[in-house]
């Protein structure tokens, strides 16, 4: 569906002028709208995950991990797909935000996949300027990423820095000069961008954020004493179909949130960038942008957990 005919359509959650917002900027933030009950809920769950993730010292395919991170001293970067560790997570990601999804991609809403970022305090690295659509293309580019802070964020603590109307602009290509995935704008193209126009995205606890597959967005590293945990979920129209592996698999990608599926594929004449074949196992957008290189024992691990992901979700939509 196009941008006037979603807009045609009631809303449930947001404003016809935040939608419009949405539409012409690539991006939103909405101001406490989860419920408190619903972010103490998230917070307990999220510290179960992190204290899980002390017993790994190098980065899988569940748990990325900065350098130095310990059982004392955790340093996580990111849960991966949460919804396939904790049922709070996919509960979360079916209720009222899946409603804003459907906002502004249409009544008939299809579930991607989920993530849940942590920035750490005192040095949470930076995320280089990128678009999210060449990770995973799809038909159209109606996928959005709806972003749930789970304690308040300021400008200190590297919030999500979007380039606003930037996703009416190009596609950049996110591989290096010797055709090796990056995952990030080369440091040429980063130039050309108005980055004096960034608006970075802080919030309440409960607040949420919104960006197109399209909008280029970054952030900077946390150098405050306080996280920045971010939880990710990502959503596509239900006529928008997948044409590569998701580099984050679950047994709910493809599932239909909101509406009914679509009977014809929906195809946006704008040709889409190919990432690498993600089904042997994706590492981490993190490791890529700051070139860490993983040892043969990590990338066997990764591929493994990603299998068994992928078996879950075939197994799953079997029955």
């Amino acid at each position: 569906m196009r941008a006037e005919q979603i807009l045609a359509n009631q809303a449930h959650i947001l404003t016809q002028e935040q939608r419009e917002f949405y539409f012409e900027n690539g991006y939103l933030v909405v101001d406490s709208i989860v419920p408190k009950s619903v972010i103490d809920q998230a917070r307990a769950v999220t510290d179960e995950m992190v204290h899980r993730s002390g017993n790994i010292s190098k980065s899988d395919a569940i748990f990325d991990v900065e350098p130095g991170h310990s059982p004392n001293s955790p340093r996580l970067r990111r849960l991966t797909s949460p919804v396939e560790h904790h049922s709070f997570y996919w509960d979360f990601a079916n209720g009222l935000i899946a409603d804003v999804a459907a906002d502004l991609v249409g009544p008939d809403v299809k579930f991607h996949h989920s993530k849940l970022n942590f920035k750490w305090s005192d040095g949470g690295e930076e995320v280089k300027w990128h678009q999210d659509i060449q990770y995973w293309p799809h038909t159209n580019y109606s996928p959005l990423t709806i972003g749930t802070y789970l304690y308040d964020v300021g400008p200190e603590q590297g919030p999500l820095g979007v380039i606003p109307k930037s996703h009416l602009g190009p596609l950049y290509n996110q591989y290096d000069d010797n055709g090796q995935w990056v995952g990030c704008l080369s440091s040429s193209d980063a130039a050309n961008l108005k980055a004096e126009t960034t608006q970075y995205l802080t919030g309440r606890a409960g607040s949420i954020t919104v960006h197109n597959c399209r909008a280029v967005h970054g952030s900077s590293a946390n150098l405050s004493v306080l996280g920045r945990p971010l939880l990710l979920n990502v959503y596509s129209s239900a006529d928008a179909f997948t044409y590569t592996a998701n580099p984050l698999p679950s047994q709910y990608e493809g599932v239909i949130v909101r509406g009914k599926p679509a009977l014809w594929a929906d195809h946006d004449p704008r040709p889409c960038l190919v990432p690498p074949d993600w089904s042997e196992g994706y590492t981490s957008l993190f490791a890529l942008q700051q070139e860490e290189e993983w040892d043969a024992d990590q990338l066997e691990t990764v591929t493994r957990q990603h299998h068994q992901m992928r078996k879950h979700d075939d197994n799953d939509q079997a029955r």
